[in-house]
């Protein structure tokens, strides 16, 4: 969602390094106008300011301007420890003095990608849409690898970190393994490869090989490239829904707790399923959005009544 931005100021001639948690560095580099990454060794929590410094005296005198994307005290401490002279972020978190060009955070929750095409200063922001790329060579020898071919396979991302009121629940996945004719790649980290396993387990009994479960098994830059290569994607409102927007697949994204309006897929291929909208769907809808990690009520019906054969409709109009 911060790929807009970077296309803005590489567009108008900055040259963009990008400093970024090992964990998403890969999604950089998978964006043309970045012409270097930087990988922060900073662990989850705590200001580790010992840290912070001895990357901003290695950079220090390097950079004209620093984009602070995140609205956290410490991610405004670095660029300030290395005396970057334009340090462009929102206010917040009591960081008026390590920012040079304060914005005003928005009162509601606005558009993500808006949000942070904002810092560019300029102000046609709607047809931004972000976009990624993968070298065509590393696609080829990651499918090779599996034994898949590009176009012929289904990519469902079933998690969603933030909390079970964000995922539709995985008897409906494996329904709709069952139910398509391509077979399914299922992508996730470590911490999901169970929640796959539960999806593909059922349907492998009776599709011996139909789901091949890779949460876990695969590094970033080769999720992207089986994203990239596949016929269509099927996630919840996560970070690969995202990528998938990105790559411009074929997509059905499922919204619970979250909203559309706050992270939507921008990808004209994509097709989002969010029962708050929808005025056939009684009675309505109008706990929606709650933004909880679970569901306050207990019932999820946000996602518990999207039914798989309405997804296999939608996959199958795509």
């Amino acid at each position: 969602m911060t790929e807009p931005l970077l296309r803005r100021l590489h567009a108008r001639g900055e040259r963009i390094t990008v400093g970024a948690l090992p964990w998403v560095a890969p999604v950089y580099r998978a964006m043309p106008q970045v012409a270097d990454v930087i990988e922060f060794p900073f662990a989850h929590g705590g200001l580790q300011f010992k840290a912070r410094r001895a990357i901003a005296q290695r950079i220090e005198g390097k950079f004209d301007n620093a984009y602070v994307l995140p609205n956290s005290l410490k991610s405004a401490l670095l660029p300030f420890l290395a005396s970057i002279p334009n340090r462009i972020g929102y206010l917040g978190e009591a960081r008026v003095g390590l920012l040079t060009h304060r914005l005003k955070n928005p009162k509601n929750k606005p558009p993500m990608v808006a949000f942070y095409s904002a810092l560019s200063g300029e102000h046609d922001l709607e047809n931004d849409r972000p976009q990624l790329k993968m070298d065509a060579a590393e696609i080829e020898q990651t499918l090779l690898g599996l034994g898949l071919q590009q176009g012929a396979y289904v990519v469902f991302a079933p998690g969603a970190e933030y909390g079970p009121a964000k995922r539709w629940p995985a008897r409906y996945f494996s329904e709709l393994a069952a139910r398509l004719d391509l077979p399914v790649v299922l992508l996730g980290s470590g911490k999901e490869a169970a929640l796959c396993d539960e999806i593909a387990a059922p349907v492998n009994v009776a599709l011996a090989g139909k789901c091949l479960n890779l949460a876990g098994k695969t590094s970033l830059p080769q999720a992207l490239c089986l994203i990239a290569a596949g016929k269509s994607t099927v996630s919840n409102d996560s970070g690969l829904m995202h990528v998938a927007a990105a790559f411009g697949v074929p997509q059905v994204a499922l919204f619970g707790s979250s909203s559309p309006l706050h992270t939507p897929p921008l990808n004209e291929q994509a097709t989002v399923l969010w029962l708050k909208t929808d005025p056939s769907y009684q009675p309505p809808l109008d706990c929606a959005p709650c933004f909880a990690r679970e569901c306050p009520l207990g019932h999820t019906r946000c996602l518990n009544d999207i039914s798989a054969a309405r997804v296999l409709r939608v996959l199958q109009a795509l």
